[in-house]
């Protein structure tokens, strides 16, 4: 029986381990420094490259670099209008080739749920002293901006654990 995700299970498993430890970077990153490393972009980016022939057929794989590509001149314009940071636009233009098309829908509801739970976490974790007090030096807790990497990287990483739990 298809599942609910279009990315096949397999593609998820081959995926996850490479994509979460870059993923976790991202948000860390943000959340300490507010900026994406463009080395974690290219690190996320070289893991599509190089995991994606693997995890994938060979033509769903070369498509999905159209993803890439789409996701990055809408941030662009997006990053032009203030709307995001440069950085959130390259990591989700990264992010995108991991995602199949006819999972759209269920792409922006992930990204909805992704940002609310990381925007009540990032808050709420500032308001727990211990939790400030360990983490004093984060850039995020003095700024008004959000740092979407850490929304970001929650997408990613449960649309890949969504793929490899659906059957």
């Amino acid at each position: 029986m298809q599942g609910l995700i279009a990315t096949p299970v397999p593609a998820a498993l081959w995926f996850l381990p490479f994509a979460v430890p870059v993923a976790l970077w991202v948000a860390w990153s943000d959340m300490k420094f507010m900026k994406i490393p463009n080395k974690a972009v290219m690190a996320l980016v070289g893991v599509y490259l190089v995991v994606g022939p693997i995890a994938l057929p060979l033509e769903d794989w070369a498509w999905r670099w159209l993803h890439l590509a789409v996701v990055l001149v809408t941030g662009f314009v997006m990053n032009l209008g203030r709307l995001i940071g440069a950085g959130d636009a390259k990591f989700a233009a990264a992010m995108a080739p991991f995602f199949a098309l006819a999972d759209l829908r269920l792409a922006l509801a992930l990204l909805a749920a992704s940002l609310i739970g990381a925007f009540a976490s990032h808050r709420g974790l500032g308001l727990v002293p211990p939790f400030r007090n360990a983490t004093a030096d984060w850039e995020s807790w003095r700024r008004r901006d959000f740092p979407m990497g850490l929304a970001l990287s929650g997408m990613l990483i449960l649309y890949l654990l969504l793929a490899v739990f659906d059957a």
